[in-house]
Protein backbone atom coordinates (compact mmCIF):
# COMPACT_ATOMS: atom_id res chain seq x y z
CA UNK A 1 0.00 0.00 0.00
CA UNK A 2 1.63 3.39 -1.24
CA UNK A 3 0.44 6.49 0.73
CA UNK A 4 -0.53 9.43 -1.22
CA UNK A 5 -1.61 13.36 -0.83
CA UNK A 6 -3.86 14.84 -3.09
CA UNK A 7 -5.22 18.70 -3.75
CA UNK A 8 -8.35 18.52 -5.26
CA UNK A 9 -10.37 21.67 -6.07
CA UNK A 10 -13.64 20.77 -7.09
CA UNK A 11 -15.28 23.73 -8.84
CA UNK A 12 -18.98 24.62 -9.98
CA UNK A 13 -22.40 24.49 -8.09
CA UNK A 14 -20.70 23.06 -4.57
CA UNK A 15 -21.43 25.46 -2.03
CA UNK A 16 -24.48 25.02 -0.27
CA UNK A 17 -25.48 21.44 -1.55
CA UNK A 18 -23.91 19.17 1.14
CA UNK A 19 -20.33 18.40 -0.91
CA UNK A 20 -18.21 18.47 2.52
CA UNK A 21 -20.24 16.50 3.99
CA UNK A 22 -20.72 14.21 0.67
CA UNK A 23 -16.83 14.10 0.71
CA UNK A 24 -16.48 13.49 4.41
CA UNK A 25 -18.58 10.14 3.60
CA UNK A 26 -16.59 8.74 0.62
CA UNK A 27 -13.39 9.31 2.43
CA UNK A 28 -14.52 7.69 5.46
CA UNK A 29 -15.89 4.44 3.63
CA UNK A 30 -12.86 4.52 1.44
CA UNK A 31 -10.12 5.25 4.59
CA UNK A 32 -9.33 8.44 3.22
CA UNK A 33 -7.64 11.14 5.14
CA UNK A 34 -7.55 14.33 5.29
CA UNK A 35 -10.07 17.66 4.78
CA UNK A 36 -12.74 19.83 3.16
CA UNK A 37 -13.25 23.10 2.53
CA UNK A 38 -15.21 25.80 1.20
CA UNK A 39 -13.23 28.57 -0.81
CA UNK A 40 -13.95 31.50 -1.39
CA UNK A 41 -14.17 31.72 -4.88
CA UNK A 42 -17.00 28.87 -4.39
CA UNK A 43 -15.32 25.99 -4.41
CA UNK A 44 -14.56 23.11 -2.80
CA UNK A 45 -11.00 22.50 -1.74
CA UNK A 46 -9.78 18.78 -0.67
CA UNK A 47 -7.12 17.48 0.99
CA UNK A 48 -7.11 13.55 0.33
CA UNK A 49 -4.32 11.33 1.89
CA UNK A 50 -4.75 7.58 1.15
CA UNK A 51 -4.41 4.44 -0.74
CA UNK A 52 -3.06 5.05 -4.26
CA UNK A 53 -5.07 2.16 -5.30
CA UNK A 54 -8.21 3.92 -3.99
CA UNK A 55 -7.40 7.09 -4.56
CA UNK A 56 -9.21 7.33 -8.05
CA UNK A 57 -12.41 6.07 -7.04
CA UNK A 58 -12.65 8.58 -4.11
CA UNK A 59 -11.93 10.69 -7.26
CA UNK A 60 -14.47 9.84 -9.14
CA UNK A 61 -17.13 10.06 -6.38
CA UNK A 62 -15.96 14.40 -6.52
CA UNK A 63 -16.66 14.39 -10.04
CA UNK A 64 -20.03 13.56 -9.37
CA UNK A 65 -20.40 14.82 -6.20
CA UNK A 66 -23.48 14.64 -4.28
CA UNK A 67 -27.14 15.32 -6.35
CA UNK A 68 -27.88 18.77 -5.69
CA UNK A 69 -23.96 19.50 -7.00
CA UNK A 70 -22.88 20.21 -10.51
CA UNK A 71 -19.30 19.46 -10.64
CA UNK A 72 -17.90 21.61 -14.26
CA UNK A 73 -14.17 21.11 -13.49
CA UNK A 74 -12.23 18.96 -10.92
CA UNK A 75 -8.57 19.49 -10.53
CA UNK A 76 -5.81 18.07 -8.88
CA UNK A 77 -2.12 17.75 -7.87
CA UNK A 78 0.22 15.90 -5.80
CA UNK A 79 1.10 17.16 -2.51
CA UNK A 80 4.07 16.81 -0.72
CA UNK A 81 3.36 17.21 3.28
CA UNK A 82 4.66 16.32 6.46
CA UNK A 83 1.42 16.76 7.87
CA UNK A 84 -0.42 13.63 8.63
CA UNK A 85 -4.39 13.52 9.20
CA UNK A 86 -5.62 10.76 11.86
CA UNK A 87 -9.09 11.05 10.02
CA UNK A 88 -11.63 13.18 7.41
CA UNK A 89 -12.40 16.53 9.37
CA UNK A 90 -15.25 19.14 7.65
CA UNK A 91 -13.49 22.53 7.99
CA UNK A 92 -15.62 25.90 7.91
Amino acid sequence: MKTISLKITVMGHVQMVGFRWFAKRQADILGIKGYAKNTSRGEVEILAQGDSELMPQFLDYMKIGPSRARVNRLQKEDMITDKIYDNFLIKM
